[in-house]
This record gives C-alpha cells, structure tokens and sequence, in this order.
C-alpha cells in the first residue's frame, strides 16, 4: 500500500500544497511539516523543496524572502491570481476523478 500512496500522491502532491498556501503564506519546512502532521509521514523535504520551485518557476506563486533568526533568509510562498486559478482547476478535476471512483467502486449503478 506504501508503494500506492507514494505513486498517487505524486499525482496530487502539487495541489495539496497549493490549497495550503491558499490559506496562508509559508516556508518549505513548514509546509512539510504541516504534511506529516496530516499524516503525510513519508514526505521528504527534498520533494517538497523541488515541488516549490516547479510552481514558482511556473508562476503560480509569489515568493518574499524574510530574513532568518537561524542562517539565510527564507522563502516565504503565498499563491497568486494564476496559482488561485490552477487551484480552482484541480479542485474541479478531482472532483470529476472522485465521483467517477465513487461510480466505479459502486459498481457503475
């Protein structure tokens, strides 16, 4: 099941942490630690570091760098109007996957 999980939230992993960041602002680790709280545990934040400058590179966030207690600045994400408008498509895209699974599981009645 470990192997499933993984593969399918490679799937999801981008929209999931859009939707965090649609609630509010935040740095790599805490994203990451945010995903194991939610159970999430086998994250790595190297994955997560890779995911977030795939969407900044894509431009679907908004990047301010805020200076550290501990080492450099930090990059703080937030989403933007593009990012809020990819977001709305994945909510609607897994919505369509969800109910046509829910079909599938119950047998297309």
């Amino acid at each position: 099941m470990v192997k499933q999980m993984t593969e399918m939230l490679k799937g999801t992993l981008e929209g999931i942490v859009l939707a965090f960041l649609s609630v509010r602002p935040a740095y790599g680790y805490e994203i990451t630690a945010w995903l194991r709280e939610k159970g999430f545990s086998d994250i790595a934040e190297g994955t997560v570091y890779a995911l977030l400058i795939r969407v900044e590179q894509r431009g679907l966030v908004a990047v301010e760098k805020v200076p550290s207690e501990k080492g450099p600045p930090r990059k703080v994400y937030s989403l933007n109007a593009q990012g809020q408008a990819y977001l709305e498509d994945f909510w609607r895209t897994w919505s369509f996957l969800t109910e046509q699974l829910a079909q599938l599981r119950e047998g297309d009645r």
